[in-house]
């Protein structure tokens, strides 16, 4: 073999991708991840390295824990980045990232850890443990499917997902009128945020919160909490079948219509724009894909949670929504981005 035909071999082996199962184990382990997160919020973990020095052994004391499975579950979260491990003559100390800071210390007004008390339910999970079964059925099975009746589930949504959705509402009041006088529906409010957050971007918004009466308790603690209840009532109800009055110069629909097909979702918004003022403004807050429903990541993702968990649910487009909009009489159909959040906002006008 000649020098030239030598070098090219080379070339062309080192060229070949290199095939490694690693991307499969790390999938078929990812369940370790979610017990691991839950677990040290469970025990209060990063609150309590926030408060002590790091070592192993003060943390397991702060959490009443034995140091061995305290020091297991800090290295397993310095490995998946939500602590920080630093050596030194001393030992070792676990320190919080500045996102757990923010986002996992309960004394952060930004804490999310309540959240999991819902994500990690079994009432979310339970389709993803046999999902090739519900790949074969089409879809959950009807017992499965809780979304069309109140429910204890949505009144945990409520408790548990506000901070989640805090910063989402904040950015979604913004389209909003900051300062004429206003009435907002809020469909399928929950904790209440979306609704919360127009009142207090707009002193004189007044908003009616729709949703089932047990859940409907937890939006109105909340609306007390920011201090807008004299601003805030409430509707109970199917937000399918109950009437909803008229002359609305908002509605909010936030993570709402990906319970729904689209035949739902287009009956529905003919029954918002017929409760609407004209020139009322219609803003749907949603997980939507591109239009190659592969990305961003997070939106594109969704599509498998709502088909696991819903019996004609979808993560729609935002052509998708803009066609389902028009369709149901609204025009001027924008999206808007809701920055830092993986979400937008589809806005429609009634002309």
């Amino acid at each position: 073999m000649s020098t030239a035909q030598s070098q090219q071999v080379v070339v062309e082996a080192t060229a070949k991708p290199q095939l490694a199962p690693f991307k499969f184990f790390e999938a078929m382990s990812a369940y370790q991840q979610t017990s691991a997160l839950k677990a040290a919020i469970d025990l209060d973990l990063f609150s309590a390295i926030a408060e002590s020095s790091g070592t192993a052994a003060e943390v397991a004391e702060r959490i009443g824990a034995p140091e061995r499975g305290v020091r297991a579950l800090c290295d397993f979260l310095v490995v998946r980045a939500f602590l920080n491990k630093t050596l030194d003559r001393s030992g070792s100390r676990y320190s919080l990232t500045p996102d757990s800071a923010m986002f996992l210390d309960k004394k952060s007004p930004a804490y999310l850890g309540t959240a999991t008390r819902f994500l990690a339910s079994e009432t979310v999970t339970k389709a993803f443990r046999n999902l090739a079964e519900v790949v074969r059925s089409g879809g959950p099975l009807p017992c499965d499917v809780r979304s069309d009746k109140e429910d204890e589930m949505w009144v945990e949504f409520a408790r548990s997902m506000a901070p989640v959705m805090f910063i989402v509402a904040q950015q979604a009041a913004k389209l909003f009128a900051p300062d004429s006088e206003i009435k907002v529906l809020d469909i399928a409010a929950g904790h209440g945020m979306f609704g919360i957050q127009v009142a207090q971007h707009n002193a004189k918004a007044k908003i009616v919160a729709l949703d089932w009466p047990s859940v409907l308790a937890i939006a109105k603690e909340n609306a007390e909490r920011f201090q807008v209840a004299g601003r805030y009532s409430l509707l109970p109800g199917n937000a399918l079948e109950v009437p909803v009055g008229n002359n609305y110069d908002g509605v909010i629909v936030a993570n709402f219509l990906h319970h729904m097909d689209r035949a739902a979702i287009r009956a529905f918004l003919k029954k918002m724009h017929a409760a609407m003022a004209p020139k009322g403004r219609i803003v749907v807050v949603e997980f939507a894909p591109n239009e190659d429903r592969v990305s961003p990541p997070i939106p594109a993702s969704f599509v498998l949670n709502m088909f696991a968990n819903t019996p004609g649910g979808d993560a729609y487009s935002f052509s998708e929504y803009q066609e389902m909009l028009r369709a149901a009489g609204f025009s001027s159909c924008e999206v808007c981005s809701l920055p830092p959040t993986p979400q937008l906002a589809i806005v429609g006008v009634k002309e």
